[in-house]
């Protein structure tokens, strides 16, 4: 095992409940049915109302298969001007970047946290997701800034169980099942190469958290035995606290850290949610527990020291959750 117990339950614990509140958004956000009636003539007509704030609702008359090119690419581009930002150190565009998406992912989030408020609804009766959107954008704004600027653990692991869930609940209208099959095996692929292969996603984490001091994705520092024996003889030797924290600043103590990326996370919630939207709570339940026995499995055959891929884990587990709900309950 990689990491201590501990700490693998603190990474699968976050990640399962980060999937739980995605689906939650997701549901949130999903199309509700209304029949208006056409006064002259009595006809009942059926439309489909669109849950997300306006311009983040994905174009009708398009197919979400068709949107499957269009996001391989995106996809690219993306990952493409981020190595080029990298190469170049433009630093302060990466993390107004990282900014922006954060702000919106939060404030979409909150948004359905706002909009279940009996107190809130209340005062806003007519336009509710775009008045409670504009005041989760306020909310999102010092949450963004101090999980850009400052560094805390604390406030960067709890904003990121909002964050996947808001761009989740942006994505899941643009994918059918096919789309999701396709799209995890391509990200899982890429997610292979580019940590055993070309090493790019070791670069992009190591740049992220020692250049831009952010980081996309879960940590959770902790030390090690050996460190802690370290530290309590250091206390024992040193009462005086400003001599322990002297004599601790000025020692080398290793910290380990256990990181789960942001693509880890959020693909699971897409791909649950793809299925809650089409066919209901129980296959998106049973992909999310897929995706946690594939994670759970990496952390308990991953060896110190090492790097792997996330992805083709969760994916295996993913595909087989899909499988056993196709053969046996569907």
């Amino acid at each position: 095992m990689k990491h201590n117990i501990q700490v693998t339950l603190i990474i699968l614990g976050m990640f399962l409940l980060t999937q739980f509140i995605g689906l939650l958004v997701v549901n949130a956000y999903s199309p509700i049915q209304k029949q208006i009636i056409n006064e002259s003539t009595g006809e009942i007509t059926t439309v489909s109302i669109d849950q997300l704030p306006e311009g983040f609702q994905a174009p009708k008359e398009v197919k979400p298969i068709e949107f499957l090119p269009m996001l391989i690419v995106s996809f690219i581009l993306a990952i493409v001007i981020m190595l080029i930002l990298m190469k170049f150190g433009l630093n302060k565009i990466l993390k107004f970047w990282f900014f922006m998406v954060v702000i919106i992912a939060i404030a979409l989030t909150l948004n359905i946290i706002l909009n279940k408020l009996p107190a809130l609804n209340s005062y806003i009766i007519q336009d509710t997701i775009t008045y409670s959107f504009f005041i989760s954008i306020i909310i999102a704004l010092p949450l963004a800034i101090y999980k850009i600027f400052k560094r805390n653990i604390l406030i960067h692991n709890l904003t990121e169980l909002m964050v996947y869930p808001g761009l989740a609940a942006v994505l899941v209208p643009l994918f059918n099942v096919l789309g999701i099959i396709i799209i995890l095996i391509i990200i899982s692929i890429y997610d292979a190469w580019a940590v055993w292969h070309s090493g790019i996603m070791q670069k992009m984490a190591k740049f992220q958290m020692n250049e831009l001091k952010i980081f996309a994705g879960f940590f959770v520092p902790y030390i090690g035995k050996k460190q802690r024996q370290e530290i309590k003889l250091i206390k024992s030797k040193y009462k005086s606290q400003k001599s322990q924290e002297r004599v601790l600043k000025n020692k080398k103590i290793k910290v380990s850290l256990a990181i789960l990326g942001g693509g880890d996370v959020i693909f699971p919630i897409i791909a649950a949610g793809t299925l809650l939207r089409l066919f209901g709570w129980l296959p998106a339940i049973l992909v999310i527990f897929g995706a946690l026995a594939g994670l759970s499995f990496l952390l308990l055959v991953s060896e110190k020291k090492k790097f792997y891929p996330a992805m083709p884990f969760i994916t295996a587990g993913i595909f087989l959750a899909m499988l056993i709900w196709r053969v046996f309950l569907f």
